[in-house]
Protein backbone atom coordinates (compact mmCIF):
# COMPACT_ATOMS: atom_id res chain seq x y z
CA UNK A 1 0.00 0.00 0.00
CA UNK A 2 1.64 3.14 -1.31
CA UNK A 3 1.23 6.25 2.12
CA UNK A 4 0.13 9.62 1.05
CA UNK A 5 2.39 12.09 -0.28
CA UNK A 6 2.93 14.65 2.61
CA UNK A 7 0.82 17.90 2.16
CA UNK A 8 3.95 19.69 2.94
CA UNK A 9 5.20 18.45 -0.04
CA UNK A 10 3.54 20.23 -2.85
CA UNK A 11 4.45 23.65 -0.61
CA UNK A 12 8.05 23.20 -0.42
CA UNK A 13 8.03 22.12 -4.14
CA UNK A 14 6.69 26.01 -4.37
CA UNK A 15 9.13 27.24 -2.25
CA UNK A 16 11.45 25.44 -4.03
CA UNK A 17 11.04 27.68 -7.42
CA UNK A 18 14.35 30.03 -7.42
CA UNK A 19 12.00 32.55 -9.37
CA UNK A 20 8.97 32.61 -6.50
CA UNK A 21 12.06 31.83 -3.76
CA UNK A 22 13.05 35.39 -4.36
CA UNK A 23 9.90 36.97 -4.23
CA UNK A 24 8.76 35.18 -0.91
CA UNK A 25 12.16 36.34 0.61
CA UNK A 26 11.24 40.01 -0.20
CA UNK A 27 7.96 39.51 1.23
CA UNK A 28 9.73 38.21 4.09
CA UNK A 29 10.05 41.90 4.80
CA UNK A 30 6.45 42.19 5.78
CA UNK A 31 5.58 44.77 3.24
CA UNK A 32 2.99 44.41 0.37
CA UNK A 33 4.40 44.61 -3.15
CA UNK A 34 3.51 45.11 -6.62
CA UNK A 35 3.72 42.11 -9.33
CA UNK A 36 6.04 45.36 -11.37
CA UNK A 37 8.34 45.40 -7.63
CA UNK A 38 8.78 41.62 -6.96
CA UNK A 39 9.46 40.84 -11.12
CA UNK A 40 11.99 43.99 -10.96
CA UNK A 41 13.64 42.35 -7.25
CA UNK A 42 13.37 38.49 -8.64
CA UNK A 43 15.30 39.87 -12.57
CA UNK A 44 11.53 38.50 -14.09
CA UNK A 45 9.24 39.94 -16.75
CA UNK A 46 6.15 41.32 -14.55
CA UNK A 47 4.24 39.30 -16.79
CA UNK A 48 6.22 35.89 -15.64
CA UNK A 49 6.21 37.23 -12.13
CA UNK A 50 1.89 37.34 -12.39
CA UNK A 51 1.96 33.77 -13.44
CA UNK A 52 4.32 32.70 -10.67
CA UNK A 53 2.35 34.82 -7.84
CA UNK A 54 -1.14 33.25 -8.98
CA UNK A 55 0.63 30.34 -7.95
CA UNK A 56 1.73 31.56 -4.51
CA UNK A 57 -1.65 32.99 -3.83
CA UNK A 58 -3.39 29.45 -4.99
CA UNK A 59 -1.01 27.38 -2.58
CA UNK A 60 -2.03 29.93 0.42
CA UNK A 61 1.52 31.13 0.49
CA UNK A 62 0.78 35.35 -0.47
CA UNK A 63 -2.36 37.26 -0.14
CA UNK A 64 -3.23 39.56 -2.64
CA UNK A 65 -5.05 43.17 -1.79
CA UNK A 66 -6.34 45.13 -5.40
CA UNK A 67 -5.95 48.75 -4.73
CA UNK A 68 -6.69 50.91 -7.52
CA UNK A 69 -4.82 50.13 -10.79
CA UNK A 70 -3.02 47.49 -9.00
CA UNK A 71 -2.46 44.36 -6.87
CA UNK A 72 -0.46 44.56 -3.64
CA UNK A 73 0.89 40.74 -2.69
CA UNK A 74 2.15 40.00 0.97
CA UNK A 75 2.78 36.46 2.51
CA UNK A 76 -0.10 34.88 4.09
CA UNK A 77 0.34 35.37 6.94
CA UNK A 78 2.96 34.84 9.98
CA UNK A 79 2.62 30.81 9.78
CA UNK A 80 4.05 31.22 5.99
CA UNK A 81 7.00 34.07 7.60
CA UNK A 82 7.82 32.13 10.55
CA UNK A 83 8.18 28.83 7.81
CA UNK A 84 10.55 30.90 5.33
CA UNK A 85 12.91 32.13 8.64
CA UNK A 86 12.93 28.12 9.61
CA UNK A 87 14.22 27.08 6.29
CA UNK A 88 16.61 29.50 5.96
CA UNK A 89 18.04 28.68 9.39
CA UNK A 90 18.35 25.27 7.85
CA UNK A 91 19.64 26.23 4.58
CA UNK A 92 22.51 28.60 6.28
CA UNK A 93 24.14 26.18 8.93
CA UNK A 94 26.88 25.23 6.60
CA UNK A 95 29.38 27.42 6.66
CA UNK A 96 27.71 30.22 8.27
CA UNK A 97 30.39 32.55 9.43
CA UNK A 98 32.71 32.19 5.93
CA UNK A 99 28.93 33.04 4.31
CA UNK A 100 28.28 35.87 6.02
CA UNK A 101 31.57 37.85 5.89
CA UNK A 102 30.96 38.01 2.07
CA UNK A 103 30.10 41.76 0.84
CA UNK A 104 26.82 41.21 -0.43
CA UNK A 105 25.55 39.47 2.64
CA UNK A 106 26.85 42.41 4.92
CA UNK A 107 24.00 44.86 4.94
CA UNK A 108 21.71 42.12 5.67
CA UNK A 109 23.36 40.83 8.43
CA UNK A 110 23.35 43.78 9.90
CA UNK A 111 20.10 44.93 9.85
CA UNK A 112 16.84 43.73 8.06
CA UNK A 113 13.48 43.29 8.06
CA UNK A 114 11.50 40.00 9.53
CA UNK A 115 7.99 40.01 8.92
CA UNK A 116 7.64 43.77 10.08
CA UNK A 117 10.19 43.59 12.80
CA UNK A 118 13.50 44.27 13.38
CA UNK A 119 16.16 41.16 12.62
CA UNK A 120 20.04 40.99 12.36
CA UNK A 121 23.08 42.55 14.74
CA UNK A 122 20.26 45.60 15.22
CA UNK A 123 17.84 42.82 15.93
CA UNK A 124 19.35 40.76 18.68
CA UNK A 125 20.51 44.35 20.45
CA UNK A 126 16.92 45.46 20.15
CA UNK A 127 15.93 42.48 22.48
CA UNK A 128 19.39 42.36 24.73
CA UNK A 129 19.04 45.99 25.78
CA UNK A 130 15.67 45.95 26.98
CA UNK A 131 16.33 42.63 28.92
CA UNK A 132 19.57 44.49 30.31
CA UNK A 133 17.88 47.46 31.76
CA UNK A 134 14.96 45.46 32.79
CA UNK A 135 12.21 47.47 30.31
CA UNK A 136 10.98 43.67 29.70
CA UNK A 137 10.35 40.14 31.80
CA UNK A 138 9.32 36.92 30.88
CA UNK A 139 5.77 35.96 30.89
CA UNK A 140 4.00 32.99 30.18
CA UNK A 141 3.34 34.26 26.52
CA UNK A 142 6.67 36.10 25.81
CA UNK A 143 7.89 38.99 27.89
CA UNK A 144 5.72 41.80 29.21
CA UNK A 145 6.48 45.77 29.92
CA UNK A 146 7.86 46.36 33.41
CA UNK A 147 7.01 49.94 34.30
CA UNK A 148 10.54 51.23 33.46
CA UNK A 149 9.95 49.57 30.12
CA UNK A 150 6.32 51.77 29.91
CA UNK A 151 8.36 54.85 30.40
CA UNK A 152 11.04 53.89 27.87
CA UNK A 153 8.61 53.85 25.23
CA UNK A 154 6.61 57.04 26.39
CA UNK A 155 10.00 58.44 25.74
CA UNK A 156 10.56 57.77 22.45
CA UNK A 157 6.76 58.18 21.85
CA UNK A 158 5.65 54.49 20.88
CA UNK A 159 2.57 53.35 21.83
CA UNK A 160 2.43 49.59 21.05
CA UNK A 161 -1.25 48.59 20.88
CA UNK A 162 -1.65 45.57 23.19
CA UNK A 163 -5.22 44.75 21.76
CA UNK A 164 -3.73 44.10 18.46
CA UNK A 165 -3.77 40.67 17.30
CA UNK A 166 -0.99 39.05 18.36
CA UNK A 167 1.24 38.71 20.53
CA UNK A 168 2.89 41.75 22.65
CA UNK A 169 6.43 40.85 22.78
CA UNK A 170 8.95 37.34 22.13
CA UNK A 171 11.76 35.93 21.22
CA UNK A 172 12.27 34.64 17.36
CA UNK A 173 15.44 33.15 16.23
CA UNK A 174 17.83 35.29 13.88
CA UNK A 175 19.23 33.00 10.88
CA UNK A 176 22.47 35.45 10.62
CA UNK A 177 22.80 35.73 13.86
CA UNK A 178 22.25 32.77 15.64
CA UNK A 179 20.49 34.58 18.71
CA UNK A 180 16.97 35.61 19.69
CA UNK A 181 15.66 39.26 18.38
CA UNK A 182 12.73 40.77 19.93
CA UNK A 183 9.11 39.52 17.71
CA UNK A 184 5.63 41.10 18.51
CA UNK A 185 3.55 43.67 18.26
CA UNK A 186 5.93 45.73 20.23
CA UNK A 187 9.06 45.21 17.72
CA UNK A 188 6.30 46.05 14.64
CA UNK A 189 5.70 49.36 16.82
CA UNK A 190 9.39 50.09 17.45
CA UNK A 191 10.17 49.55 14.12
CA UNK A 192 7.73 51.88 12.42
CA UNK A 193 8.94 53.81 15.00
CA UNK A 194 12.38 54.40 13.67
CA UNK A 195 11.64 54.34 9.90
CA UNK A 196 8.93 57.39 10.50
CA UNK A 197 11.60 58.76 12.03
CA UNK A 198 14.16 58.14 9.35
CA UNK A 199 16.28 56.37 11.75
CA UNK A 200 16.59 53.10 9.23
CA UNK A 201 15.89 53.39 5.50
CA UNK A 202 14.46 50.32 3.70
CA UNK A 203 16.49 48.94 0.52
CA UNK A 204 14.69 49.08 -2.03
CA UNK A 205 15.41 45.85 -3.74
CA UNK A 206 15.94 43.66 -0.50
CA UNK A 207 15.49 43.26 3.51
CA UNK A 208 18.33 45.12 4.26
CA UNK A 209 17.99 48.29 6.48
CA UNK A 210 20.07 51.09 7.07
CA UNK A 211 20.62 53.57 9.58
CA UNK A 212 20.52 57.22 8.55
CA UNK A 213 22.47 60.10 10.22
CA UNK A 214 19.51 60.51 12.15
CA UNK A 215 19.74 56.64 13.57
CA UNK A 216 23.45 57.05 14.09
CA UNK A 217 22.64 59.51 16.58
CA UNK A 218 19.63 58.38 17.96
CA UNK A 219 18.95 54.55 17.43
CA UNK A 220 22.61 53.00 17.72
CA UNK A 221 23.92 54.91 20.73
CA UNK A 222 20.76 53.35 22.39
CA UNK A 223 22.07 49.66 21.42
CA UNK A 224 25.59 50.44 21.74
CA UNK A 225 26.11 48.26 24.99
CA UNK A 226 24.21 45.27 23.55
CA UNK A 227 25.78 45.70 20.24
CA UNK A 228 29.47 45.37 21.81
CA UNK A 229 28.47 42.58 24.94
CA UNK A 230 27.32 40.42 21.81
CA UNK A 231 27.15 37.10 23.55
CA UNK A 232 24.29 35.02 23.70
CA UNK A 233 21.19 36.38 25.68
Amino acid sequence: MNSPEPRFARIAAMMADPTRSRMLALLLSGESRTAGELARAAGITPQVATSQLAQLAEAGLVSVRPQGRHKYFALADADVAHALEALALVAERDAVAARWQRPAFGALKHARRCYGHLAGELGVAQLRMPLARGYLHESADGFALTAAGEQWLASLDVLPNAAARGRLAYRCMDWSERQDHLAGTLAKALLDHYLQNDWLRADATSRALRATPKGEAHLLPMFREALINSGPS
